[in-house]
C-alpha cells in the first residue's frame, strides 16, 4: 500500500493506493466523500447600475468588453465575452439604451448572476 496526498480544487485529500500483482483481482470498497459546509458569499458591493442589469448567465472568464460607459447600444448588440469550459460565449445587450456602468474588465472571473454591465 503507498499513502498519497493528492489536492482537488484547494483541498488536501491523504489516500492510500493498493499495488497489484499481476493477475490479482482489485478488491472494492465504499467510501463516503466527506461533507462539506454550505459555500457562503459575502454580499456583492453596491455599484452604480442602470435600470437594466446584464448578468453573467454562467461562471467563467471575461475575455473581452465590447462597450464604454456612456456608449449607446441596441438589442442584440455584444456587450462583452466570456469564455467557459474553452468556449467563447457573446453577452448581448437585452435592451436598447446607454451603458451606465461596466462592472468587470477583461481577465476578471465572475460566477452566475455577477452584474456584467447596466444600461438605462
Amino acid at each position: 500500500m503507498k499513502s498519497y496526498r493528492i489536492t482537488v480544487n484547494g483541498k488536501a485529500y491523504d489516500v492510500d493506493v493498493e499495488e497489484l500483482k499481476s493477475g490479482q483481482a482489485p478488491q472494492t470498497r465504499s467510501v463516503e466523500a466527506p461533507r462539506q459546509a454550505p459555500v457562503t458569499t459575502s454580499p456583492t458591493p453596491s455599484v452604480s447600475a442602470g435600470s437594466t442589469k446584464i448578468e453573467a448567465p454562467m461562471q467563467g472568464k471575461i475575455v473581452a468588453v465590447k462597450v464604454a460607459e456612456g456608449e449607446l447600444v441596441k438589442n442584440g448588440d455584444v456587450v462583452a465575452i466570456l469564455e467557459a469550459m474553452k468556449m467563447e460565449n457573446e453577452i448581448i445587450a437585452t435592451e436598447s439604451g446607454t451603458v451606465a456602468s461596466v462592472n468587470v474588465a477583461a481577465g476578471q472571473a465572475v460566477d452566475v448572476g455577477d452584474l456584467i454591465i447596466s444600461l438605462d
